[in-house]
């Protein structure tokens, strides 16, 4: 491993050798300055004049074939300037010299380095074409266009010079006062306020279903979530930090002087036509507030059963479940994985005039038309429970609890759905089998449990190849058969992969689809319940009575062309 390494070091070195620019005793002079520092051998070779930059950028030039310009007889478009933000221009020493079309020329002291081109590209939604430039001549051109550029750094520097900044204190917990009215003055400076709608209208563009704010010692950084991954986007100073978290608390009508307890709140903007809600949450954590956003598109919300993901037998089995007058429906996975969306697919499909249908929430996330929901508030006694107990006095056909979280509104839930009602519910579990010993270990009985348990789901989302550049290739059949994949004898099978493009930002997938692991409660299996099976025994005979793993599902999107086999490896358990 260690030749390999020093091989990859070397090897701009032994080229530049090679190419008659430097003997073998001045590589070594520069590798030995280099040790210990991350600076570029380019760099210190032209710091130590073993070689100037001209004959470096040619070299550069020649090695990746690639065009070289001058920076300092460019006139930049100052629009151009702004599709890349100053602190990724200086982290990565890149500067955008013209753009054509869909495609953005970039000036890169290092063409090699795919994380400057993977953000950019992330960033501006736009195909980048790579052009070698001198590493002093982009520092300068950085220092010239950026000094007055109007965009995130513009507002940043207006922030930086504010004074209410110094007055906010960060050791709450040792008794320093907050002053109220200088937290309230800052957040409501207008820079502030043009970043946070700036982040906020951005994330709405890019689709991300989250925004995170985050303080750690040195820096302050906000980064989206995009289809599931997150994508750092912005770093602004970190004395600015309580300003702008300020700002989020006042929009979402939270208590700005408290910053040592958790907060929850919500934020309705309008964009376009559209209504668009953000669920707050705010956590103190050792180095500030943490702020995270979660964005809830109405438009964006399918409700739609067949459209959601699910295989045909799986679909048949959960369509049938929801349509019984009574039993309990488990919908399980960690947070993020489109639970929400399935149970209000499924009050969608069956809510009708003569249906009752109550829900009790943390947070209500989208508003349904027909449905009674109510609004889960600890803070004054407004438990899941308490208002479990309260629905079954409302004369309710259907019951949705948003999370079965202790064993008292388990309980609840479960002799719901023995008295008469159907009854929805989520847990967080890692497959449809272990949810049986989940519930058990709450302290659910057994018995109780075979008898009301109609249907588990276990699901997962998964990043969807781009339809704009997906590109087919071939795989061997074979190789997939370990992940429960049934081979026909085909050999080899087509799969698609994307290409990258600017419709997905050069990522290749856009958008998502659900997983989905279906487990109806046969009689055999309400046997092996009983009698407290292992879930390897529960998972098996499920598996033999039709139901494919979220591994098996997730294949099966892949021969379909949905997805990749990356993916799927990703988002889900051997």
């Amino acid at each position: 491993m260690a030749e390999v390494k020093l091989g990859q070091k070397r090897r701009l070195g032994d080229l530049l050798v090679a190419e008659g620019l430097l003997t073998e005793t001045q590589l070594t002079q520069a590798l030995r300055e280099q040790q210990g520092t991350n600076e570029r051998l380019g760099s210190i070779l032209v710091r130590l004049s073993l070689i100037n930059e001209e004959q470096l950028i040619g070299f550069l030039s020649r090695q990746y074939r690639l065009p070289s310009i001058t920076l300092s007889q460019l006139e930049i478009d100052p629009d151009v300037v702004r599709l890349v933000p100053a602190h990724i221009a200086n982290k990565y020493e890149v500067l955008p010299v013209k753009r054509l079309g869909g495609s953005l020329t970039l000036a890169m002291a290092d063409p090699t380095n795919v994380f400057a081109l993977d953000d950019v590209a992330f960033i501006t939604n736009l195909q980048i074409l790579p052009v070698v430039a001198s590493q002093t001549a982009i520092r300068r051109a950085v220092e010239k266009h950026y000094n007055s550029g109007p965009d995130h750094e513009d507002l940043l520097a207006e922030l930086a010079s504010a004074q209410e900044m110094e007055l906010v204190g960060i050791n709450d917990d040792a008794g320093a006062t907050v002053d109220v009215f200088d937290l309230t003055q800052s957040a409501e400076e207008a820079p502030v306020v043009k970043l946070v709608n700036l982040v906020m209208a951005d994330a709405i563009q890019k689709g991300a279903s989250d925004i995170h704010f985050e303080p750690y010692e040195k820096i302050f950084r906000v980064r989206f979530r995009v289809d599931g991954v997150l994508h750092e986007m912005l770093t602004p100073p970190k004395r600015l930090e309580p300003a702008i978290i300020s700002r989020i608390k006042i929009m979402s009508n939270l208590n700005i002087a408290e910053r040592r307890l958790p907060q929850d709140g919500r934020i309705k903007l309008r964009s376009g036509t559209r209504q668009i809600d953000f669920r707050v949450s705010v956590l103190p954590t050792i180095f500030g507030e943490k702020a995270v956003l979660r964005i809830l598109d109405k438009e964006s919300l399918k409700l739609d059963l067949s459209s959601l993901g699910f295989d045909p037998w799986s679909l048949e089995k959960f369509t049938h479940a929801i349509h019984q007058p009574y039993g309990m429906v488990l919908i399980t996975g960690p947070t993020g994985s489109g639970k929400t969306t399935t149970l209000y697919s499924a009050i969608h499909t069956i809510n009708s005039p003569d249906v009752n249908i109550m829900t009790a929430e943390d947070p209500v996330e989208y508003n349904l038309k027909g449905v009674n929901q109510v609004q889960v508030n600890e803070a004054i006694g407004r438990t899941f429970a308490a208002a479990l107990r309260s629905f079954l006095r409302q004369d309710p056909d259907v019951i949705l609890v948003g999370e079965t979280r202790d064993l008292e509104t388990a309980q609840i839930s479960v002799r719901a759905a023995l008295t008469g009602h159907l009854v929805f519910s989520t847990l967080h579990t890692n497959d449809s089998p272990s949810t049986i010993a989940r519930l058990t270990d709450m302290g659910v009985p057994v018995f109780l449990i075979s008898s009301a348990l109609l249907l588990i789901v276990a699901q997962r989302l998964a990043r969807k190849v781009c339809q704009g550049c997906r590109q087919p290739y071939e795989i061997e059949e074979e190789s997939i058969v370990p992940y429960g994949h049934i081979s026909t004898g085909a050999g080899r099978v087509t799969a698609y992969r994307g290409k990258g493009c600017q419709v997905c930002n050069f990522t290749g997938m856009k958008g998502r689809v659900a997983l989905y692991e279906a487990m109806p409660m046969s009689e055999d299996l309400r046997q092996l319940v009983l009698r407290a099976a292992p879930t390897a025994e529960i998972r098996a005979l499920a598996q033999q009575q039709g139901m494919k793993t979220l591994r098996q599902a997730g294949i099966a999107k892949v021969l379909e062309g949905v997805t990749t086999v990356e993916e799927v490896l990703r988002v889900t358990l051997a």
